[in-house]
């Protein structure tokens, strides 16, 4: 049995600058990146997508038909969503440095780390063999939560893995093995040759690996 996931982590703002909990909009600047970023998008039999905003809105700067998928949701933040960490900070230090190292902490009253690395774990279980390449494009928080599955480490490595923006994590799940391969997805950037001649360069795609067996659930 051979399952294989795209993961590609939608954006926001010009590199997470900003950043808020919760939903939000794509920025034109970001819009035109990501239609630069299409064609090095790996191949796909099926495309799905986060239920938010920045989800559809990345899915259609891509220029793709992805459909709703509920299970690729964010992270619930509770009544810390539309605010940012540095406003947490200010009024609820203390809730949020609890928030950031224990995993089974919910100070905004709205969903645990353990609780999200469960369902995405249920949600990556539930995937059937023979569906063939699969893209989803999803929020941060959710990949970082696969990825907690597909390492078997404990739930409280959550905060430990780094998703950049418009960044792609390939799972690769095969007898009872995963590999993970991430994959950082560059702009093509104009450039000039010595005549004065503007050319475009060729995106790139570096990717590292790494083959885990399953041993134990976070």
């Amino acid at each position: 049995m051979t399952v294989r996931l795209t993961m590609f982590c939608a954006t926001t703002a010009e590199g997470g600058l900003g950043r808020v909990f919760g939903d939000g909009a794509v920025s034109d600047r970001r819009r035109r990146e990501l239609a630069a970023m299409t064609a090095t998008l790996p191949p796909y039999a099926l495309a799905l997508r986060g239920p938010s905003a920045r989800c559809a809105q990345t899915a259609e700067a891509l220029a793709i038909a992805a459909t709703p998928e509920h299970a690729l949701r964010d992270l619930d933040h509770g009544r810390w969503d539309g605010r940012t960490p540095e406003d947490i900070a200010a009024v609820d230090p203390h809730g949020l440095s609890v928030w950031l190292t224990d995993p089974d902490a919910a100070p905004h009253g709205g969903e645990t780390v353990r609780e999200l690395c469960r369902r995405t774990a249920a949600w990556l279980d539930t995937l059937p063999a023979g569906t063939g390449r699969i893209l989803a494009i999803t929020e941060a928080s959710f990949i970082r939560a696969a990825l907690v599955h597909a390492l078997s480490v404990p739930a409280r490595s959550f905060g430990h893995l780094q998703v950049p923006p418009a960044s792609a994590v390939t799972l690769t799940l095969r007898d009872g093995c995963w590999s993970t391969r991430f994959d950082r997805l560059t702009v093509p950037r104009r450039r000039q040759t010595a005549e004065g001649v503007p050319t475009v360069a060729v995106p790139t795609t570096p990717t590292t690996r790494r083959r885990v067996c399953l041993t134990g659930r976070p």
